[in-house]
């Protein structure tokens, strides 16, 4: 995939750390919590363990591929290096899936919180005028999208830093249960559980789609990417243990505002401090979905420049050389599914294609490695081939475990992909002829 010039390659790691944060951010403030309707607190903790681990090493090989190959395709490129043009489409329909789904899913939860905070504005259609807002944001320029990320990012760790400190005079941890005898777990809870604890990571990869805009790529990726994946894991662990120390973890099983929720039930309805919390977790919501939106953006474009989509979605905008085309029609397809799917839904398509990218990505890792050992790699990860196996048997568990809980849905997915597939086959046999 060759560079385009015309991008503005103004991003530093300090950016990437706020992409990476950002895309991941809302995770914490809403959509895990579903995974309580399936599991009990440790049969969750189970899975949500899995998952952590599964990132840690995942993003190991991946900030490799990143900084080797910085290219707006992310995944799609290393397929497509790695296995040629077929599983470079279906890596990118993959992330699509992730980036595409997972924007619509954040704008209703954005639309929960704004209704908690008035209820007089309906959930739909606050979330519905928030993501057209974004949308247009992310036209403006690299550089200005950057540093609203940055600054949204920031303000909604401080959100949850804020939200753990009201916490703490309410923690009780003989709310937690003792740790139960293996044979009373049930492994099928932490099984339908696991697409929740993905939400808890979900798109955080996201970074490398952004990567043609990196000023330093072989420096600012792995700093930018390791520290971003370092803050969201101790964020994750406090949110899930002080969260269910202080409320019954049925309550807010199904909330799309599980953590206004339960500062009104400790503070009060008609306590300020639920209010502000809220108001500042906006910018939660805000930074994931803006984070996503951007990098929705960059694959469209990618993949368009590639062949692998309609030519029109490459096109850059004058003056601010954003993918203008590619931007709208992602933000119209996500807006058109949040018309038909729930948020719980569309968290488990999100998190099917990302679990098929992921497989994918490491596939291309391990092939990469062997097919291309003289490659430039300006950072390599550990323990080859030890760390990349153990994440590949990780990421086909979650991967089976998103599959069982929506079989329907992936049935859908994979659908729709054969169609794409197929489009791309005849159209390049047409070429050809």
């Amino acid at each position: 995939m060759k560079e385009d010039p015309k991008m503005h390659k103004v991003l530093h790691s300090v950016h990437l750390w706020g992409i990476a944060v950002g895309l991941v951010i809302s995770g914490d403030y809403f959509g895990w919590n579903f995974g309580w309707s399936k599991a009990s607190f440790w049969e969750f903790s189970f899975a949500v363990a899995l998952i952590a681990t599964f990132y840690v090493l995942f993003a190991l090989c991946f900030t490799e591929l990143a900084a080797s190959i910085p290219q707006s395709g992310g995944p799609s490129a290393y397929a497509k290096r790695a296995l040629g043009d077929l599983f470079g489409l279906v890596t990118g329909y993959l992330v699509l899936v992730e980036f595409l789904l997972a924007p619509p899913a954040i704008a209703s939860a954005l639309g929960g919180y704004i209704h908690f905070l008035f209820p007089v504005i309906p959930e739909f259609g606050a979330g519905i005028v928030m993501f057209c807002l974004l949308l247009l944001i992310n036209l403006t320029g690299i550089k200005q999208t950057a540093r609203f990320e940055l600054f949204v990012t920031l303000v909604a760790v401080f959100g949850l830093l804020l939200y753990l400190t009201f916490l703490v005079p309410h923690i009780s941890f003989q709310r937690i249960p003792n740790f139960p005898e293996v044979h009373s777990i049930s492994w099928g809870s932490v099984f339908l559980s696991i697409p929740f604890a993905i939400w808890f990571f979900l798109a955080v990869e996201g970074v490398a789609l952004a990567s043609e805009e990196v000023r330093n790529p072989a420096k600012d990726i792995p700093i930018g990417y390791t520290a971003g994946i370092l803050t969201l894991l101790c964020l994750a662990g406090l949110i899930f243990v002080f969260t269910a120390s202080v409320v019954d973890i049925k309550e807010i099983s199904e909330l799309d505002y599980p953590l206004s929720y339960v500062l009104q039930k400790l503070y009060g309805k008609d306590q300020i401090w639920p209010f502000v919390f809220t108001f500042i977790g906006l910018f939660g919501l805000v930074a994931s979905l803006f984070g996503i939106i951007l990098g929705n953006s960059r694959l469209v474009y990618a993949m368009a420049k590639e062949g692998y989509l309609p030519n029109y979605l490459s096109k850059l905008s004058k003056g601010s050389s954003v993918p203008g085309n590619a931007v709208l029609s992602g933000g119209t397809l996500g807006i058109f599914c949040m018309c038909f799917l729930d948020t719980a839904e569309l968290i488990t398509i999100s998190a099917l294609g990302a679990c098929g990218m992921y497989l994918l990505s490491l596939v291309s890792y391990f092939v990469l490695r062997k097919k291309e050992p003289n490659m430039e790699r300006p950072y390599k990860a550990p323990l080859y081939p030890f760390l990349p196996g153990i994440a590949m048997v990780l990421g086909l568990v979650a991967l089976g475990s998103v599959c069982i809980s929506e079989p329907y849905l992936a049935l859908g997915v994979l659908g729709i992909g054969i169609l794409l597939g197929m489009g791309y086959y005849f159209q390049a046999k047409r070429k050809l002829s």
